[in-house]
């Protein structure tokens, strides 16, 4: 038989710091969900045997070496080691990896770990203390960590995940033909559905159901982040979590006396970016990279879409849930879980390690549902960076084979992007747009991705001018489409609409 690729245990874990005093330093954090992990697995003496340790790539804290580090703490003595670089889609990416090596020999039994300890950094700013925890800089980070946007985008205003998103939001709605108190309605019902299940979670950051209209309404304690996401639509990465899954391969799990009760297998997997840069999308409402690595993944569990159970798309925003769902053929009022954990704003989004949680969260509901599927997706940086897995407690059929990621990714790069320009002077046209509002609910900067009129549908980035009444138009009217001038000013491009 086959030696498949296997989780046979998982840990997760979610702390509230009321005090400092409550606060757990995140490399015991991790310690903690690799001992549950390996009890979860049933089988004593389990992380004295690891021959690998990886951890995702923490933002909170540093370490000098992690995955090192952690071994210590467990008594292991890996001989091989992987510290990641930053991605969300990264958890998935590394069980991809890790499985691949398990079935080629390489690896024969793998921790993966994350964690991240914002809550308490930020009680800690509150209170002007300092966390009594060992930092150090990384020896290394194993993968490439290339920055996700350009100087042109940055000095638009374009660089941070809250002012991205929305862009592909607000193409998402005209590519629908939603006018904007339709499409509010559409989100905020999605939206609730994920509440739902974080409710049920009782590793949710936020275990509360909320209504459609309480998520999307506008108020003192639901701002506006950047249009037309309230504070509520947003990822929560103000969270003190962790997560582990222990990896191996089905003879090993044999000989290791784990109960077969216990795995999980990895059915199909898929791994891709999308042209890196956002100015170099071919549009801003659909993922070809979701859509490769998701037909990837089941294609090589010989399923389709319709056959998954459960999903776990990943949420940080609304347009990233949808993307997901358009590239499956998956509709956003599907009667089957989109989420199994509640997704990045309620269940929690502990910088690039929310898959962690997914996939412990997806083994588990898999383990109590032996013949179904479920179908995990992660993403990095601005919808750039796309993994997926489609897992079963059920035996595979087939050989366990996985495709080498060049080959989608060439079909990817192989598609036209619209030129682009840095300096765009003339009658221009909306593509998408987006107003970001401060903490005291007033609109700040506007920002606009624009095609050029004069021919050669030339692409650009641009602010409107700082026009309240303007960029409050903006929040209440479709603006994509809208047609004006763009101009250059210093460094930078303004477009005035008609």
């Amino acid at each position: 038989m086959p030696n498949y690729p296997v989780l046979i245990g998982a840990g997760q874990l979610t702390n509230h710091p009321k005090t400092l005093g409550d606060a757990i330093e995140p490399l015991e954090m991790m310690e903690r969900v690799a001992r549950k992990a390996a009890d979860d697995a049933g089988a004593q003496g389990l992380l004295e045997k690891l021959d690998s340790v990886q951890v995702v790539n923490i933002l909170s804290w540093s370490y000098e070496d992690a995955p090192g580090m952690l071994a210590a703490r467990v008594s292991a003595e890996p001989k091989h080691t992987v510290y990641s670089p930053i991605g969300g889609e990264t958890p998935q990416h590394l069980i991809n990896e890790t499985a691949q090596a398990i079935v080629e020999g390489r690896i024969r039994l793998a921790l993966l770990a994350g964690v991240e300890a914002m809550e308490s950094r930020r009680l800690a700013r509150k209170l002007d203390e300092k966390l009594p925890w060992e930092r150090g800089t990384p020896q290394r980070v194993d993968g490439e960590n290339r920055p996700g946007f350009t100087e042109t985008e940055a000095r638009h205003g374009a660089a941070t995940p809250t002012r991205v998103y929305p862009l592909f939001e607000n193409a998402t709605r005209a590519d629908l033909g939603l006018s904007v108190v339709q499409h509010q309605q559409r989100l905020g019902e999605l939206c609730s559905r994920f509440t739902s299940v974080a409710a049920g979670n009782p590793y949710a950051w936020f275990p509360e159901a909320r209504s459609p209209e309480d998520i999307a309404t506008v108020r003192p304690d639901n701002r506006i982040v950047g249009f037309p996401y309230p504070k509520l639509m947003n990822a929560i990465m103000e969270v003190d979590q962790a997560a582990a899954v222990i990896m191996t391969g089905s003879e090993t799990a044999r000989e290791l006396g784990i109960p077969e009760d216990r795995w999980v297998y990895l059915h199909g997997c898929g791994d891709a970016t999308e042209k890196w840069f956002v100015s170099e999308r071919v549009n801003y409402h659909s993922s070809p990279a979701i859509r490769a690595v998701t037909q990837r993944a089941l294609g090589m569990a010989g399923i389709g879409a319709d056959d998954v159970a459960m999903f776990d798309v990943y949420s940080c925003f609304p347009s990233a849930v949808q993307m997901g769902l358009d590239a499956l053929g998956v509709k956003p009022d599907d009667l089957r879980p989109l989420t199994v954990t509640g997704g990045l704003p309620y269940a929690g989004g502990p910088g690039n390690n929310y898959v962690m949680h997914s996939v412990a969260t997806m083994a588990q509901r898999l383990r109590e549902s032996p013949g179904d599927y479920g179908l995990v997706t992660g993403l990095g940086w601005f919808a750039t960076k796309h993994s997926a897995g489609v897992y079963s407690a059920r035996l595979p059929e087939e050989e366990w084979r996985r495709t080498d990621p060049t080959v989608d990714q060439r079909g990817i790069e192989a598609m036209a992007s619209p030129p682009f320009v840095e300096q765009a002077d003339g009658d221009a046209t909306v593509e998408t747009y987006t107003v970001i509002f401060n903490r005291e609910g007033q609109p700040e900067q506007g920002i606009v991705i624009g095609r050029l009129d004069n021919g050669t549908g030339a692409r650009f980035f641009a602010n409107t001018p700082p026009d309240r009444d303007l960029m409050l138009a903006m929040t209440r009217e479709e603006f994509v489409g809208r047609r004006g001038k763009v101009r250059t000013e210093d460094v930078r491009n303004v477009f005035e609409p008609r």
